[in-house]
């Protein structure tokens, strides 16, 4: 196999970025075997998110291998992305990585995810864009921070979340436009729901998603944002863009009639759990800046109980 070659100022400057990271993340001294990547991705998604075992619960036992090997690439990706804290390392290790995927389409592999994900790829007969775009967003991330209107924020999650959708339509043998319009649509709505969730959170990081168009529209500064001060006219802003984010999510409804039972109880779960965050907002009068609106435990609860129950009785309406 080809290593990739990098001179030694871009050595330094990939050590650095790895030094910020898990251990396990690094690439290994040696290539694993393609049943050690699998376990490896399987805990790296399991201890990584919380709800992913659970909604993995509603896959058939043959799509679960893909699933873990499709959320590992896209953990680590982001992670290079945002976890970082440097955008020089950052934008290195997301090179490296776009490398690793190269390799990986030649038939060329050395990390746990890249051996695994290869298998996916051509079981499910993945192409490179999905994979690819994901990189991009995360590279955009990195030096672009403000958006001057939401069809820039809707170009940036054609790379950042439509990818996502994809995937998990590949790796479930859907090939046809519509359902892939249809997924585009919940995707971009579940990444709007989450931006408009975390102002907050994504200004410490120097980000803002809220298109600048639509802050002069309604009257509101950057220096509202950073003051976390939630005037009447950052309610109607948020108001505004939490009705757009609904209509997107309507708007991809019809995607769940169009799937396989067990993948779509999955997807009504990821899709309703985004709506429950603008309705999280919308309780609290649309003021994200003093407390991050979150979903109740109840309120999660009561949601996998629909999903478990449209699992286990199908013909039953929840």
């Amino acid at each position: 196999m080809m290593a990739t070659q990098i001179n030694s100022v871009e050595a330094a400057v990939l050590a650095a970025g790895w030094s910020k990271l898990p251990a396990l993340y690094r690439m290994p001294e040696k290539t694993p075997t393609l049943a050690e990547a699998l376990t490896y991705c399987r805990e790296l998604a399991e201890s990584h998110y919380e709800n992913f075992h659970v909604a993995t619960w509603f896959l058939p036992q043959r799509l679960r291998p893909h699933f873990h090997s499709i959320y590992a690439y896209c953990r680590i990706s982001d992670d290079l992305g945002d976890e970082v804290g440097d955008a020089r390392q950052s934008l290195a290790l997301l090179d490296f990585w776009q490398s690793e995927l190269d390799a990986c389409y030649r038939g060329e592999t050395r990390h746990p995810v890249f051996v695994a994900l290869a298998e996916t790829i051509r079981q499910c007969e993945i192409p490179k864009e999905p994979f690819a775009n994901l990189l991009k967003a995360f590279q955009q991330d990195q030096t672009v921070t403000r958006y001057a209107t939401m069809q820039d924020v809707y170009g940036y999650c054609v790379n950042s979340a439509n990818p996502v959708g994809q995937l998990v339509l590949y790796a479930c043998g859907y090939r046809d436009a519509e359902r892939f319009t249809l997924s585009d649509f919940t995707c971009t709505a579940l990444q709007l729901a989450n931006f408009w969730q975390d102002v907050s959170v994504d200004y410490l990081k120097n980000r803002i998603y809220l298109p600048q168009e639509d802050m002069r529209r309604f009257g509101v500064t950057e220096e509202q944002i950073r003051e976390r001060r939630c005037t009447e006219e950052f309610r109607a802003l948020m108001k505004f863009e939490v009705e757009y984010a609904q209509k997107l999510f309507e708007m991809g409804l019809p995607l769940i009639g169009k799937l396989d039972a067990e993948l779509a109880v999955d997807i009504d779960l990821f899709s309703r759990g985004g709506q429950e965050i603008l309705r999280a907002i919308a309780r609290r009068n649309y003021d994200v800046l003093s407390v991050r609106p979150s979903i109740s435990k109840p309120r999660k609860l009561a949601l996998l109980m629909r999903a478990l129950t449209k699992k286990l009785l199908p013909g039953r309406t929840a």
